[in-house]
């Protein structure tokens, strides 16, 4: 072989060598972006943290555990949790009657009576002694016993709580405080915080169906998150939305329920009458910035029905709603296609 045959071999062993060096290394890059997740069961849901843009799985790991520790400090089962010690009278109680609470629960307290007060009651946190009655988790729910129903109505008022800093006191006795309706989307944004904190730009946190995302995707591209169809299956979707660094969080009437003497009962309960709402509605879905705002409309929205729900949605900035009927009508909020992409 002459020199000139011999530089042609070469040159194209170079090149053969410089292409195999190039699809390593766009191998590797595609891996590296490939999203990581890890799942648990908290706050009585399936959790499922994702990342987009990191491979530390110490991050997920993080993200778990401060879900765990907000579900150890929130529950109102979990008989070491300072709500349940605060709804049995466990606490330390100064002589004026008030309750000594950490900061994060006193916060979430405040923003739940926000609601409250939004509501002019139709949603309450101080419903936990009606809640505790109806069983919507075991799958054997049955319906309470009327009397019982009604001996828990007086209980139920938020005016009857006064908080004042960390410092909390109950006017009646036998009072109790149930924020599932607001918790999860608080904890949410605590764990968007922790991400951000770590160098994380591109996640989703899912909470049970209670959706953060936090930034887009790595190319720039908003997530695809669904409306769930009322009743079906998780992955069926009545919409599917374009979004990016915002919260979707519904509540709805196929989320806990049972069923007896051919009547459905769910968990969205009216304090005025003890017994679930029944106005039409099946689903209310919130797109905000905050996931807690999100968990606090969303149920405020469903207590008020469609109308005055969406009078309400229709008067707050960067809020936007998806309200679906009895007869599986999706009703949008003002300006929700202008401002909300819907997937095709």
């Amino acid at each position: 072989m002459n020199t000139k045959s011999k530089r042609a071999v070469l040159a194209v062993i170079l090149l053969f060598l410089v292409l195999l060096a190039f699809a390593l290394v766009y191998q590797n890059r595609e891996r590296e972006t490939e999203p990581i997740s890890k799942t648990d069961y908290l706050l009585n849901t399936i959790v499922t943290v994702t990342l987009y843009d990191s491979q530390d799985e110490s991050i997920l790991d993080g993200a778990l555990e401060l879900c765990r520790k907000y579900d150890n400090l929130l529950s109102p089962t979990t008989e070491t949790s300072e709500l349940y010690r605060l709804n049995h009278g466990e606490l330390s109680q100064d002589e004026e009657g008030f309750y000594e609470l950490s900061e994060e629960t006193a916060n979430l307290i405040s923003r739940g009576l926000s609601y409250c007060q939004l509501s002019q009651g139709a949603f309450d946190i101080a419903i936990e002694p009606l809640s505790s009655l109806w069983d919507f988790t075991s799958g054997e729910g049955t319906v309470p016993d009327s009397s019982a129903i009604k001996a828990a109505l007086p209980l139920i008022n938020y005016e009857d709580i006064t908080l004042e800093g960390n410092r909390i006191r109950f006017e009646k006795e036998g009072m109790g405080i149930n924020l599932g309706a607001i918790a999860k989307g608080y904890i949410a944004d605590k764990m968007k915080d922790y991400l951000l904190e770590e160098g994380v730009e591109s996640a989703i946190i899912d909470l049970g169906g209670n959706v953060l995302c936090v930034g887009q995707r790595p190319d720039g591209s908003p997530f695809r998150i669904g409306v769930q169809m009322p009743f079906a299956d998780r992955s069926e979707t009545a919409a599917v939305m374009e979004i990016s660094d915002k919260s979707v969080v519904s509540s709805g009437i196929y989320e806990r329920y049972f069923e007896q003497d051919g009547v459905l009962y769910h968990h969205i309960l009216n304090p005025s009458t003890g017994y679930p709402y029944e106005n039409n509605l099946v689903s209310v879905t919130i797109i905000s910035d905050e996931s807690v705002d999100g968990d606090g409309l969303s149920t405020t929205c469903f207590a008020l029905g469609l109308d005055k729900g969406m009078e309400l949605i229709n008067s707050l900035p960067d809020v936007h709603a998806v309200f679906i009927t009895e007869d599986y009508q999706l009703h949008y909020s003002e300006d929700f296609e202008k401002e909300i992409t819907l997937a095709k």
